[in-house]
């Protein structure tokens, strides 16, 4: 097996960036790269407009998110500003029936397939029954455990290929997850079985305070070929890149050829988490860098020299996003948080004396707190 993209096997995976398959440069010119071509013949100018509104009201989201945490409505939140086009353009590739498995970052894949504004910030809110149904998004829940959704989309890869399907699975981790034994297994599971499933690794450059340079002395993309796993070195800012990696791995892996891996180049911007403070481990010369690639900034100067551009376009997409942020603050500012007791009302289909007994501890415990508050 190769890769579409070939790969500098030496290459440094902190500064070798440009190492990667591209199709829009970081001033928005176009590239030309035949690999990638084919698989967005199909994209006009209006697919274009549609990507750009897509980033545009995911970074939305994200600032929301970060804002109702600072403002005490979350009790965290995962910002993803910077990996718009990585978690667009790959989740626009899928077919409505694959499956993604998504890590805690992915806003982007459950907005891209069909998220409600409550599905983006009640679970940060630690509501009851806050997430969306995965079978509804045809997307899993969003995987806190590092690593660990790789061996579920492997496994309900397997699960497609024993029932004669040609859907495809998506198990999506960033570069720290590498490290884990779970994606190590994964991969050779998959390897293996020839299960149709792609693997997208958003390498943004730091697992928290690591940097990728500590997790990798080479490219990762460079790891697979020796799962037996073909592999592709991608712009992770380059939304059109990302679109036409996918595709060929998701046809690569719908036609019965096995597995693939996407190493999608980017950078976070913000915080780990918002409980995180990057400035402590990170050069104020190193993000600045990054800015002047931002992927939405990219495509803007794409549709700009294209004269796809205008005022009109702009002034949908802002209010769009103005829609949707107000949306997303309303699902968590009026959400009603359920009586604390009620976390045991669901967990058996009979009642029984045991979850009683429990229920009356957890009330006496509860308790206690409004005794001491008296005192």
């Amino acid at each position: 097996m190769t890769t579409v993209h070939t790969l500098n096997p030496t290459a440094d995976p902190a500064t070798d960036v440009d190492d990667v398959a591209r199709l829009l440069s970081p001033g928005g010119e176009r590239v030309a790269d035949p690999d990638l071509q084919e698989w967005i013949a199909d994209v006009d100018t209006a697919a274009i407009r549609r990507l750009y509104r897509d980033m545009v009201l995911l970074r939305r989201i994200d600032d929301e998110g970060v804002a109702l945490q600072r403002q005490g409505q979350l009790g965290l939140w995962p910002p993803c500003r910077g990996q718009e086009a990585t978690q667009i353009g790959t989740a626009r590739a899928l077919r409505a029936d694959d499956f993604a498995f998504p890590s805690y970052r992915e806003t982007g894949v459950v907005f891209a397939r069909g998220g409600k504004p409550s599905d983006y910030v009640l679970a940060w809110r630690g509501e009851g029954h806050s997430t969306y149904d995965p079978y509804e998004l045809h997307t899993a829940t969003q995987q806190i455990i590092i690593g660990a959704q790789s061996l579920h989309a492997v496994g309900y890869a397997m699960g497609v290929q024993r029932d004669g399907g040609d859907q495809v699975a998506a198990a999506y981790f960033g570069d720290g997850a590498t490290s884990q034994g779970d994606v190590n297994e994964a991969m050779v599971f998959a390897a293996s079985f020839g299960a149709p499933v792609v693997f997208v690794c958003t390498n943004n450059q730091w697992a928290i305070s690591e940097p990728v340079s500590v997790q990798a002395r080479f490219p990762i993309a460079g790891r697979a070929p020796g799962f037996g796993i073909p592999s592709m070195r991608v712009d992770g800012n380059d939304v059109l890149a990302c679109l036409a990696a996918m595709r060929w791995a998701t046809d690569h892996a719908r036609r019965g050829r096995g597995p693939v891996f996407l190493e999608a180049v980017t950078y976070r911007m913000g915080p780990h988490t918002t409980s995180d403070d990057p400035t402590r481990y990170r050069d104020k010369e190193e993000v600045e860098i990054w800015r002047r690639r931002d992927p939405i900034d990219r495509v803007e100067a794409l549709l700009r020299a294209e004269g796809a551009f205008d005022d009109a376009f702009v002034a949908g997409v802002g209010a769009d996003a103005d829609a949707l942020a107000a949306a997303v603050r309303e699902a968590a500012m009026g959400a009603v948080t359920r009586p604390a007791l009620s976390i045991f009302d669901d967990v058996y289909a009979e009642p029984h004396t045991g979850i009683d007994e429990q229920r009356a501890a957890y009330a006496a415990y509860l308790d206690g707190f409004a005794t001491a508050q008296g005192a």
